[in-house]
């Protein structure tokens, strides 16, 4: 059968189907429960949360579900050094974006506070929660970590934008890797090289990593049907992460305007910027991200830009100005159909089987 992979095989799951983990708060456990009691993996995007918070996070999981699921964290939570900048650098993005700040009537915010990084407290909970799988971006966590993780029974899954890192993820141990292409919604989480110079569509990106790698490989980005799930199987796939078709759903902690941009026929134009976050990532085009292309030295880095925004985006969503606002979102968003998860897993595992069954007729 076509859902018996290796994949659904190690992490004992029924169909080789991943819910892919949102960070921003965007993520919920009724999601994650819904997609694993369907036979999927659902999966939490853990990174904003304290090691407290990520903590009561696992237990409301474990008692809505009893199959596997993913945890998700990023290895590097900053591009801050010594988790601040200048004064100089900070006059410099407060100029740039006072106009969106006057527009909107509000005060552009201070200097954002010293950030300090919450990954090694993070990790503390992951090893002693264990989910079924930990998966992780924006690099590769410390050996020892990982030592742990396999001496647990931990699965540790982690993201390629390119065959370089899918090589180098594989050399430090890790059992599988997400080959994270251009056209996925969110943050692009390259590690190796600058995220613009690594922008390989998925199922290339999948192609070259098959070649190289012996781990399972799963596909993300510009996958949120069966069509899309066959053919990543066919291209050599163990399983598939689908973001944006799932962000979609009600289960989902996106806002409602969120939900319903994405079914609006502003979805059909996304693009990459680093104007919300100070990282690249991609979401339904805004007018900020247009006007700023090009001025990306002037933003804060990661995760400053975010706190700087923060009041920007309030204050927008409150006045309905929704071309200001980054609303994350991949490339596939205009194909969406399906606004429950349930509804979404069963239509997947239809479409991908009746693929499959004609292929043998």
């Amino acid at each position: 059968m076509w859902y018996r992979t290796k994949v659904s095989e190690i992490l004992g799951i029924e169909y080789p189907i991943m819910q892919g983990p949102f960070g921003g708060n965007l993520s919920s456990v009724a999601l994650v429960a819904a997609v694993s009691n369907a036979g999927g993996l659902g999966g939490y995007g853990g990174y904003t949360l304290s090691a407290a918070e990520l903590f009561e996070v696992d237990q409301k999981i474990k008692a809505a579900t009893h199959k596997p699921y993913n945890i998700n964290l990023w290895v590097s939570d900053t591009d801050t050094i010594g988790g601040s900048v200048s004064d100089e650098q900070y006059q410099l993005a407060r100029q740039l974006f006072k106009p969106y700040f006057d527009e909107l009537g509000i005060p552009v915010p201070e200097k954002p506070g010293t950030f300090k990084s919450r990954f090694e407290n993070q990790v503390e909970v992951i090893l002693r929660q264990k989910p079924a799988v930990f998966s992780f971006v924006f690099g590769i966590p410390h050996p020892d970590i990982l030592e742990q993780c396999h001496r647990l029974g931990i699965i540790t899954v982690g993201a390629a934008t390119t065959l370089a890192e899918a090589v180098a993820l594989e050399s430090a141990g890790v059992d599988m890797i997400v080959a994270s292409g251009f056209e996925a919604g969110g943050h692009r989480p390259s590690f190796l090289a600058s995220a613009e110079s690594s922008t390989t569509g998925t199922f290339v990106l999948v192609q070259l990593i098959k070649e190289k790698v012996k781990v399972p490989v799963i596909a993300a980005g510009g996958i949120a049907n069966g069509k899309g799930v066959a053919a990543a199987l066919a291209l050599g796939a163990d399983a598939v992460q689908i973001g944006t078709a799932f962000l979609a759903c009600v289960e989902s902690n996106a806002t409602d305007v969120h939900r319903q941009m994405l079914f609006s026929d502003a979805a059909a134009s996304t693009t990459l910027s680093r104007a919300f976050t100070g990282r690249l990532g991609r979401g339904i085009t805004s007018r900020i991200a247009k006007q700023l292309s090009g001025k990306e030295g002037h933003f804060l880095p990661f995760p400053l830009q975010t706190q700087f925004m923060s009041s920007l985006r309030a204050a927008a969503i409150e006045q309905q100005k929704w071309d200001m606002i980054l609303f994350w979102s991949g490339q596939i968003a205009p194909i969406l159909k399906h606004k429950k998860a349930e509804d979404l897993m069963a239509s997947i595992v239809q479409e991908t089987g009746n693929y499959f069954e004609r292929l043998k007729a």
